[in-house]
């Protein structure tokens, strides 16, 4: 029996294999216990083994690689429209296995060890900010209901919280003050947590070489080098940078037909992080370009002269999305052009 390609779908303690041979005909179907799958894989002769990107792909993409197979990722959305008839694990496989040998298929980057540790970081950086913004809307509400009206600003209502709780004059009943207090403490202890996340994030900024090349860009700092580091895998996945940037959402959506191109807003496809911080990096180089003389600032002036603020940001995290691949694929470091000299 030669296997050619194998299709598996992932799952929590059953794996369901689908394999072919190099006629492209079925040789194996086969239901596996996860403790049973790395033998199983150990005793097979290399082969192409496709799998969803999903939780703990990239942890069997590394383990079966070590085994010496070739391991493509595909995304969820390109395996469905694989899956014939009904949904099930062995169907699934079967559709994984179709997806994997199709030559124009979209891969999916395995990442290393040490990427999945800066992702980790970043995913839980992130859940501390949406924690600790809700704590802040839930104290604006509650104040808002007793009449007092703080600004959308978060050392606000750090000072607001202290002066209520510190001076409390018999304007607010003992229960509401004792829930501010606790509110007060859980803030702190939210800020002390994304503190120690930051400090993580520019430790890991500064030992890793490739983030200090990307963080030279105007609009990449520590944290957005950090994640685009963790995000892309396999910088080779890209042929150029517009790919890099449309892997992103950070280009035009398409309706094209008939020969009629229809553009509208960004794709937003991709990872909603990664953009976010790409776009908030460039608002900040928006507001520091005014009267500089470089022909990036120039670039954005003559953008912001016939285009909306927003838009401009946007095509800026464009133009950053690129060079952080040229960066990346070329091993270069960021050399910006100089400012022009009127002299």
């Amino acid at each position: 029996m030669q296997i050619k390609r194998i299709g598996l779908d992932l799952a929590k303690y059953v794996f369901e294999v689908h394999a072919v041979g190099t006629t492209e005909e079925v040789v194996l179907r086969k239901t596996l216990r996860r403790d049973a799958v790395a033998h199983f894989f150990a005793e097979l002769p290399p082969c192409i083994v496709g799998m969803e990107a999903c939780c703990g792909s990239h942890y069997w993409a590394r383990l079966l690689t070590d085994l010496g197979h070739e391991v493509r990722l595909i995304s969820p959305q390109f395996v469905k429209p694989y899956v014939k008839s009904n949904k099930n694990d062995r169907n699934d496989a079967e559709a994984i296995c179709e997806a994997a040998g199709r030559p124009s298929m979209r891969f999916v980057p395995p990442k290393s060890a040490e990427q999945l540790e800066i992702q980790a970081v970043h995913r839980i950086r992130q859940r501390v900010v949406a924690n600790r913004t809700r704590l802040v809307n839930q104290v604006r509400g509650l104040l808002g209901e007793h009449g007092v009206v703080v600004a959308r600003d978060i050392t606000r209502i750090r000072r607001a919280l202290s002066e209520i709780v510190d001076n409390n004059q018999g304007e607010f009943g003992e229960i509401f003050i004792d829930m501010l207090r606790d509110m007060r403490e859980e803030l702190a202890e939210l800020d002390s947590r994304l503190a120690g996340c930051n400090r993580r994030i520019k430790n890991l900024f500064r030992a890793n070489e490739m983030c200090q090349r990307i963080g030279q860009i105007e609009g990449v700092g520590p944290i957005t080098a950090t994640a685009l580091v963790a995000a892309v895998g396999d910088k080779s996945c890209f042929k150029n940078g517009r790919q890099f940037a449309a892997w992103l959402g950070l280009v035009p959506k398409q309706r094209s037909s008939g020969g009629k191109a229809r553009l509208f807003g960004i794709s937003k496809r991709g990872d909603r992080y990664l953009r976010t911080l790409l776009i908030h990096g460039a608002r900040a180089v928006l507001g520091k370009a005014a009267g500089k003389t470089d022909p990036r600032s120039q670039w954005i002036a003559r953008m912001r002269e016939r285009r909306h603020p927003n838009v401009v940001s946007v095509a800026l995290a464009n133009k950053n999305a690129r060079i952080v691949w040229s960066l990346l694929a070329r091993d270069q470091n960021y050399r910006p052009e100089p400012a022009m000299s009127f002299a």
